[in-house]
């Protein structure tokens, strides 16, 4: 019973940013509906929806959400409670004609800019909601406002002051989880040159990178968002975030480098170079992944740098003994590939390793610190 609840408990806490996500919801939503209750709200039902949509899982993405959602219900309240009031209508045919002069301009607007999709959500309840409460258009548009407003602000503070998280954190650990995605991805597309891979393995291997760099890329911008508002402090996440980028771009190349095996001869020369290599980047790749999201510790790249080198001395000694020449083009373009795509991930690797430092704190640092 204590080994199954010790499980349950590590799993939780590996989770532990979700589950703290999920405090904060419900906390958002009782504080909302408790001071709409107070203030005696017509529709206390908005302003605890308007809380659950903006608390979200970092304090900078609260940040936009609560701008977003206030600016497309101030905006949306003003245009419809303008037309319902300018605008004379009785009877459902007149409603309805309303309500299409309402929805398209505001439509059109949100697909030009997502941010105001509630505009028109807002527009519609300030247009029907009278015809219920036997209230007039702008009594409506107002109370909307003050609901969400109230809503709102519930949820940004309980952002703030309940288990807060911080987008800085959370690339730590959205770095980590591309650079394992990464370091496999690598393993996986070396081992190909000599077995060669299918589209289908190809297109699996980067989907799921290509999703870990939209959420990196979505986290950084919120943590920018975060030290603007001098609400976090910590290194800048442009060095970092281009950094992942252009690995991922490395992976990419050494992807179409792969997609046919090199011929035999070749491959017994390389073989092992290449697996040398493959181990020393993927393990140094797991070891920034492991530091990153503990904040601290270092990573060797000398096996790295020792790798390369082995492999570059064994693709000269292949030019040399002439094993190059007399290949069909397209194996000599792929072979040149290959190693043009592994120095460019040197280079990007000695950038991570320098974005690693402002990252983490070194074990050195913090024998001096404990001192």
């Amino acid at each position: 019973m204590r080994t199954f609840a010790k499980r349950m408990f590590d799993r939780l806490w590996a989770r532990k940013t979700q589950l703290a996500l999920a405090v904060r919801i419900a906390a958002a939503g009782v504080a909302a509906y408790a001071i709409a209750a107070a203030l005696h709200l017509l529709l206390p039902l908005w302003a605890v929806l308007t809380s659950l949509i903006v608390t979200q899982m970092s304090v900078g993405r609260s940040l936009k959400a609560t701008r977003d959602y206030m600016l497309g219900t101030i905006g949306g309240a003003i245009y419809g409670g303008a037309i319902a009031v300018l605008i004379p209508h009785s009877g459902e045919g007149s409603l309805l004609a309303l309500l299409v002069l309402a929805i398209v301009p505001l439509a059109f607007i949100a697909s030009l800019n997502p941010s105001l999709n509630s505009a028109t959500v807002t527009a519609v309840i300030v247009l029907l909601l009278p015809t219920m409460h036997q209230s007039n258009p702008l009594d409506s548009a107002i109370d909307r406002v003050v609901e969400v407003t109230v809503g709102a602000l519930t949820g940004l503070a309980v952002s703030f002051l309940v288990l807060p998280s911080r987008a800085v954190s959370q690339i730590r650990v959205n770095a980590s989880k591309l650079l394992e995605l990464l370091a496999a991805a690598f393993a996986e597309l070396l081992a190909g040159l000599t077995r060669g891979l299918d589209n289908d393995a190809l297109h699996r291997i980067q989907d799921g990178i290509g999703v870990a760099v939209t959420n990196l890329q979505a986290t950084g911008l919120e943590a920018e968002r975060e030290r603007t508002m001098h609400l976090s402090s910590g290194p800048e996440t442009g060095p970092l975030l281009r950094t992942m980028q252009r690995l991922r771009h490395d992976v990419v190349m050494i992807g179409r480098a792969s997609v046919v095996p090199l011929p035999a001869e070749i491959q017994a020369r390389l073989a092992r170079p290449l697996a040398d290599v493959s181990d020393a980047i993927v393990s140094y790749m797991k070891a920034v992944a492991t530091s990153l999201r503990a904040g601290r510790g270092s990573a060797d790249m000398a096996a790295v740098e020792a790798a390369l080198q082995a492999y570059s001395a064994a693709v000269a000694a292949l030019r040399r003994d002439g094993m190059i020449r007399g290949l069909p083009v397209d194996v000599v373009e792929r072979f040149f590939a290959l190693g043009f795509s592994l120095e460019q991930m040197r280079q990007n690797l000695t950038d991570l390793k320098r974005c690693h430092g402002n990252w983490c704190v070194s074990e050195d640092t913090q024998e001096r610190i404990a001192q």
